[in-house]
């Protein structure tokens, strides 16, 4: 073993890049919007809403991806590329009552919309409380 090995340790002692999986749904169509609503009465439902064209949105979704720890029977999550479904983006605003933002996050439960958040302020919500 080296000096920079027993300083830094070997690169056989550092974690392996893992990806973390989360167990995202393609929010892709408007009648999901209502499925979502009725799941919602057993489950808590999470939209993450992400612009695939802005750094801000990348990083805030590499944040949450990276703090995600719950289970799909804990809750569904939902990823909506906004640019990709223009229209379900519009439709899930006005559904929810919600001004359009990216990133944005929803909690939906009971059929109700009980918290949403925007940019750095996703990070700041602890699901724990909505499950």
């Amino acid at each position: 073993m080296g000096l920079f090995d027993s300083l830094f340790g070997s690169n056989s002692d550092q974690p392996k890049n893992i990806k973390k999986e989360v167990p995202w749904i393609p929010l892709v169509s408007v009648g999901q919007l209502e499925e979502i609503a009725q799941f919602s009465d057993q489950k808590t439902q999470i939209i993450f809403k992400h612009s695939t064209t802005c750094g801000i949105s990348r990083m805030v979704m590499n944040t949450f991806v990276n703090t995600y720890d719950y289970t799909k029977d804990q809750a569904d999550l939902y990823y909506l590329d906004l640019h990709s479904f223009r229209e379900v983006s519009n439709e899930t605003a006005t559904r929810f009552q919600v001004q359009h933002q990216s990133p944005q996050l929803l909690i939906i439960k009971g059929g109700k919309l009980l918290t949403h958040s925007s940019h750095g302020g996703i990070t700041d919500i602890d699901i724990n409380e909505y499950l």
